[in-house]
């Protein structure tokens, strides 16, 4: 059964599309769901102007990708880094543990956009140091039911 907020955020996604001349773009996929996030950054004095998604993938990766965009926006860098898996499912009011994956997805987007982001400008961000775009969000992520 899926929250009210998965559903409208699934029918009425936020911030889809792209942002030409990003300044950071990610790109996370899973093979075994199918489920492929794309994020795009606009990024001015260390704070996320802009924040846009295509998602190819099933309502919870589409609910995930719309609700971490909306977490992220107007956020600077360090915030938007301390945006969990958890931090987006709590604000779509829970998710499925079976689709607790793509929260890990929408995560791994917004990690994956700011580490392009760190590359382009020859830049360290905290945090970033291991992150790992390929992992497999089946692999680790926090079960949050309501």
């Amino acid at each position: 059964m899926y929250s009210e907020k998965v559903m409208e955020h699934f029918r009425n996604p936020r911030n889809v599309g792209e942002i030409e001349n990003a300044d950071g773009i990610g790109e996370v996929g899973n093979p075994k769901c199918g489920d492929i996030m794309k994020m795009y950054l606009k990024i001015e004095d260390d704070t996320i102007v802009d924040v846009k998604f295509k998602t190819f993938g099933c309502g919870s990766a589409i609910a995930s990708s719309s609700m971490a965009t909306e977490l992220i926006k107007g956020k600077t860098i360090k915030e938007a880094m301390e945006i969990t898996n958890k931090a987006v499912a709590e604000a779509l009011d829970g998710l499925p543990p079976i689709k607790m994956h793509c929260s890990v997805l929408a995560e791994q987007a917004i990690k994956s956009a700011l580490l392009d982001y760190s590359k382009k400008n020859n830049i360290t961000i905290e945090g970033l140091e291991d992150f790992d775009p390929t992992e497999d969000p089946h692999d680790h992520h926090e079960i949050v039911e309501f």
